[in-house]
């Protein structure tokens, strides 16, 4: 990161809750990029490079546990963390995003100061590795 703020991409197809985290993440120095949808998460994932990802389950066009996927089996992003921010709880639900590589899974409605303290833990044991 050699000193730059860390980009967080966050992915999610609630505009308030994309509204409210940019503003939380940018008041706490983080270069916010935002994607609507699984489509969009893709592209801005590979187009911006961010230093970690939160991303909701059930978006349009690809869901979050199909662009989890595909950034972990993407070699330019699979060390890219990534926070799965969703609404399913259920028992299935987390297991299979931990399998497919999921860095860590907080669930709706959450504490947005819990999930910064989650991504400032996983960018810092990322350690700037780009």
């Amino acid at each position: 990161m050699n000193g730059d703020k860390a980009k967080v991409l966050i992915c999610d197809d609630d505009p308030l809750l994309l509204e409210l985290m940019e503003f939380r993440l940018r008041a706490k120095g983080y270069e916010v990029i935002k994607a609507a949808d699984g489509a969009e998460a893709l592209a801005k994932a590979e187009q911006d490079e961010p230093d970690i990802i939160v991303l909701d389950a059930m978006m349009p066009k690809v869901d979050g546990l199909e662009v989890l996927a595909r950034i972990k089996g993407n070699s330019a992003l699979s060390e890219t963390p990534v926070v799965m921010l969703t609404a399913r709880k259920g028992e299935r639900d987390i297991v299979s995003a931990l399998e497919k590589g999921a860095d860590d899974y907080l669930v709706k409605p959450f504490i947005p100061e819990e999930l910064l303290a989650r991504l400032a833990r996983l960018i810092a044991r990322k350690g700037g590795k780009r």
